[in-house]
């Protein structure tokens, strides 16, 4: 049995607050072979999400708020955005599902935001995940500005 309970989510939150990337993650799955890929992500506003896409192979993707507010957007090939989410609990949204193929990325909103994020396995860092060619690579000299005006764009007040 694993507990998900408040201690755990302010200390994730906190290795988050205090590395380089401003997120953290801890694994519940058993290894990078395991189907079915479990974690909690913590990310903090500052953070940087490239995004991407699984596609080969194809995977779902399932990002369930447990804290915070996190925005999902969804954009076409060209990196026009196509759809937002806001997760925010007291919007009474509280999770998404991504399909294969789809472009997407999380952007924090709120400190101390955490995810039950549940994916389809294996893990192979090499394929799991294909960026997106018309986004600044993370650590870039203007991802940092791009994100910016994604949040500018794509929230209200």
């Amino acid at each position: 049995m694993k507990l998900i309970d408040q201690k755990l989510l302010d200390r994730l939150s906190e290795q988050a607050n205090t590395s380089e990337r401003k997120r953290q993650n801890l694994n519940y799955h058993f290894g990078d072979a395991d189907v079915l890929q479990r974690m909690l992500n913590a990310f903090e506003p500052e953070t940087y999400v490239r995004p991407h896409k699984h596609e080969n192979p194809p995977k779902r993707e399932v990002f369930i708020l447990l804290r915070g507010r996190l925005l999902m957007l969804f954009f076409d090939d060209k990196g026009a955005v196509v759809h937002r989410q806001m997760l925010d609990q007291k919007a009474g949204k509280f999770a998404v599902e991504i399909g294969p193929g789809e472009w997407h990325m999380a952007i924090s909103l709120e400190r101390g935001t955490v995810v039950y994020e549940v994916k389809d396995g294996p893990y192979n860092p090499v394929s799991d995940k294909q960026f997106a060619p018309w986004s600044p690579e993370e650590g870039a000299p203007d991802a940092n500005a791009w994100l910016e005006k994604l949040i500018r764009e794509n929230t209200i007040g």
